[in-house]
């Protein structure tokens, strides 16, 4: 038997109910922001991410009304933070460098009237290599967003071109050389292996590259077809599964040559780097809100909440909040309409103010129930290769660990789980088979 018992005290996890969610201290989890910026100047036939071909004819009005919804959606949701700050944001695509840089100033002084953010909060914003799609990186700096994240994906010409990129390798290295110079001391690089027709030294070479240019921090990650997608309806003929593991075995090697740690399945930080703090949240089961069209959030609730708002909150927002969404204790995730246009709303009669009890739409409000809060931690904490505390299991979900201890068990004796009374983690064969794990717990 593992050490696991002994962790923890006897609650049973199908016990778990909105009375003792109350047993969750809130105020110990760490609360995300979330923002979606939905436009992309052209569709990646990859991609299966809520994002939208930018309207031949759009306007600046078009940005400032869907800047107008993203502030009145952080204004309905400022209670749910429970008096905690923001230790990370996360802007994320689409495009987000796509909307100007004015909207952007806009967006940040509403959003600190709203919300507290931590002296020391990671802002991360998503950004192409197109020199058309982005303002001067040092205008990004001054607005207050401190790491970027660019979706280079390949520096190789043709594979730029199957995957629908509009951009080039000179403009991939030029963006990761003019962010550093700019002044981002964190700069990620997103890569994809597994391409079609990649070799191994192709794949490499685009590590080393980024490398190269002035990457802090590599996410590096297979090529997947996912529903939904042209390449889905029009699959390309990518390596066989013995290359992709050859690509996949030198590429590990070459990363951790140069010095970047593999904390998470697909993130390498770098030696000066450090891992994306508002990702590490998502995985170790932190509370994150979100605003912007088809955005999802996760959000604990005490029983003990109480109202924390700032001047900018209207009564009749409050009042909302107070009896739809603050109504009972537990865990829930929610999620904004998919479509911009839905999620904006309409103007009204004038035409000159948005309607705001139809903006923006909350499409799902659901708690999560006791099977899924295990599974869901599961899934995400089991990402991290150093694993998680124990003790996260039951701060972030109010169940015992005793409750799952056979399973634990089981793992630990297949060696896909350390025995440890200390931490949840996957041994490396428990990476490798990481699925395996999973099922377990579903």
């Amino acid at each position: 038997m593992s050490n696991i018992q002994s962790v923890h005290g006897s609650t049973d996890i199908n016990a778990f109910n909105n009375d003792n969610a109350g047993a969750i201290e809130v105020s110990t989890i760490p609360l995300a922001l979330y923002i979606h910026i939905p436009w992309c100047v052209k569709k990646c036939p990859y991609c299966d991410f809520n994002s939208h071909e930018l309207p031949i004819d759009s306007q600046i009005s078009m940005y400032d009304e869907y800047v107008d919804a993203l502030l009145l959606d952080a204004n309905m949701q400022q209670s749910l933070a429970q008096g905690r700050e923001i230790s990370s944001m996360f802007i994320g695509g689409g495009t987000p460098s796509l909307l100007p840089i004015a909207q952007y100033r806009r967006l940040f002084t509403s959003l600190r009237n709203t919300f507290t953010f931590a002296d020391d909060i990671e802002v991360t914003m998503e950004a192409n290599p197109g020199t058309l799609e982005h303002a001067p990186f040092a205008q990004y700096l001054d607005v207050g967003i401190n790491r970027l994240s660019i979706g280079v994906q390949s520096f190789a010409a043709d594979k730029l071109t199957t995957l629908g990129r509009i951009h080039d390798p000179a403009q991939a290295l030029s963006a990761i050389h003019a962010a550093r110079a700019a002044g981002f001391e964190r700069v990620n690089v997103d890569l994809m292996h597994g391409l079609p027709q990649q070799t191994m030294s192709e794949a490499l070479d685009d590590i080393q590259m980024a490398h190269d240019a002035g990457a802090t921090h590599i996410s590096w990650y297979q090529l997947t077809i996912e529903p939904n997608t042209v390449f889905y309806r029009s699959q390309p003929i990518l390596p066989d599964e013995d290359n992709l593991a050859d690509i996949e075995q030198a590429g590990q090697a070459l990363l951790q040559q140069l010095g970047y740690n593999n904390y998470e399945v697909s993130a390498w930080a770098g030696a000066s780097d450090q891992p994306c703090r508002h990702n590490v949240n998502y995985w170790q089961f932190g509370d994150y809100l979100a605003i912007g069209a088809g955005a999802h959030g996760k959000v604990t609730i005490s029983h003990k909440a109480t109202m924390h708002h700032k001047a900018s909150e209207t009564a009749e927002t409050n009042k909302t909040l107070k009896s739809e969404l603050l109504i009972q204790s537990g865990i829930y995730r929610f999620s904004k309409s998919r479509l911009p246009k839905d999620y904006v709303g309409h103007l009204d009669a004038n035409e000159q103010s948005i309607v705001s009890q139809n903006t923006p739409k909350m499409v799902g409000w659901q708690e999560i129930d006791s099977d899924e809060l295990v599974s869901e931690f599961m899934l995400n904490a089991l990402r991290l290769h150093g694993g998680v505390a124990w003790s996260l299991f039951q701060e972030r979900t109010g169940l015992s660990a005793n409750s799952i201890a056979p399973s634990v068990d089981k793992l630990v004796a297949q060696g896909l789980l350390t025995d440890s009374a200390e931490r949840l983690q996957p041994t490396e064969l428990g990476q490798r088979y990481l699925n395996q794990i999973l099922r377990e717990f579903l």
